[in-house]
């Protein structure tokens, strides 16, 4: 008999089973007693208890090994299905599917002790419900997206005849509205940032419309000083594998739009050159104590060490608040550049290749708001096309 005692959760009295897999690890299976946690239930609830750990019957199935079944259940399913496709997707996107599912999806499910072919729709749905009360449409969206896919890998496993999260009402999502700074404040921010260490990654950051994973992964490389181009094609970033943190270099940026050339100007043409010769310095004063791991990149410190992609964003938020200036995300440059693009008249197609979208939908969803130059164009043109005749306004109904 399994061991197990019980736990209140919304009300209700839970078995809250333990053993040990084939595998060795601790399980804890949530089994709902069906009894209230009321005055008076706790014997009942007791013995309910004691029914579910003599009749209890442990999986046979021992997540990581690569034993799949019908059975096992869904919470067990995901964490297998999460190792499966480790080596088969960019660990940007692994880390994006762990996070999802041992943090979310799997103690959901596993306290509601479904298995993965008694998985019905109406579980889905409750589970996006019970998400919608404390994250965005956003983020349920996502989750549906890891299910749905782990599910429709089961179809094709032929652990189960059809995929139900195709029957699920999934959450509508959210038209995006990003911040934004006028040219203004951007030229506030530029002033109180000349000698911060961020300065020139400001900067570039909302000239460029650059992503943070972008400006990070610059390299010098990147930059062709002859023919005065930047070539977007490398990110740096920090993921979080099996629960430790690591930086993680690749040549290859989020879509294949990404991956873009771009004008270099003056100004920054003349900033770099300063930067990459002062590095050059910083390396033969350091000597051996220089970091040699990010030699190329342009974005280090003085003794050559990368800066890290949360420590550059709460350095811009800390900088924000000491100068007193409005607070927005470092992303929202991104959005600051498209504004400025869009009410200086340039049209959405080229602020989708500026900005690197896969496709001009994007574009549109983000910044149709905007776009307030291309109305007015739109209300001239119909103006010139209609003559509208003076209407005879009477005073009366008669």
């Amino acid at each position: 008999m399994v061991a197990g005692h019980l736990q209140e959760k919304n009300g209700m009295y839970y078995a809250v089973l333990s053993y040990k897999d084939s595998g060795g690890r601790r399980r804890q299976p949530w089994i709902s007693t069906g009894i209230p946690a009321q005055k008076g239930n706790k014997k009942k609830a007791e013995q309910a208890l004691a029914k579910v750990r003599r009749e209890y019957v442990a999986p046979a199935v021992a997540v990581g090994d690569g034993e799949i079944s019908p059975d096992m259940s869904f919470a067990d399913f995901m964490e297998t299905w999460r190792v499966i496709i480790r080596s088969s997707v960019a660990p940007t996107t692994f880390c994006s599917y762990s996070n999802s599912v041992n943090k979310k999806i799997v103690p959901y499910f596993r306290a509601h002790s479904v298995t993965l072919a008694g998985l019905q729709a109406r579980h889905l749905q409750s589970f996006y419900l019970h998400e919608l009360q404390s994250v965005s449409a956003s983020t349920v969206i996502r989750e549906h997206a890891n299910i749905h896919k782990a599910l429709k890998y089961a179809v094709r496993m032929d652990l189960i005849p059809f995929n139900p999260a195709d029957r699920v009402e999934r959450p509508r999502p959210e038209k995006p509205l990003g911040n934004y700074y006028s040219a203004a404040e951007l030229e506030t921010l530029f002033e109180v940032s000349r000698s911060h260490k961020l300065g020139l990654f400001i900067q570039m950051a909302a000239f460029y419309g650059l992503r943070r994973s972008e400006l990070l992964g610059l390299r010098w490389d990147a930059f062709d000083f002859e023919q005065n181009t930047i070539t977007i094609r490398h990110i740096l970033t920090e993921i979080r594998v099996d629960g430790t943190s690591q930086i993680y270099e690749a040549d290859r940026a989020k879509t294949k739009s990404s991956l873009r050339s771009l004008p270099l100007v003056g100004q920054f043409k003349t900033q770099l050159l300063d930067l990459r010769e002062q590095q050059e310095r910083n390396r033969e004063i350091c000597g051996n104590s220089y970091n040699q791991q990010y030699l190329g990149y342009v974005f280090v410190d003085e003794m050559g060490n990368i800066f890290k992609p949360g420590h550059v964003s709460d350095s811009f938020g800390k900088l924000l608040k000491a100068n007193g200036l409005r607070h927005i995300r470092l992303h929202d440059l991104r959005h600051s550049c498209a504004s400025l693009l869009l009410k200086n008249g340039i049209p959405m197609k080229q602020i989708q290749e500026w900005l690197g979208h896969s496709d001009i939908g994007t574009t549109s969803n983000i910044y149709a708001h905007l776009d307030y130059s291309s109305k007015v164009l739109s209300a001239s043109t119909m103006e010139s096309a209609l003559k509208l005749p003076e209407l005879n306004l009477t005073k009366s109904w008669d």
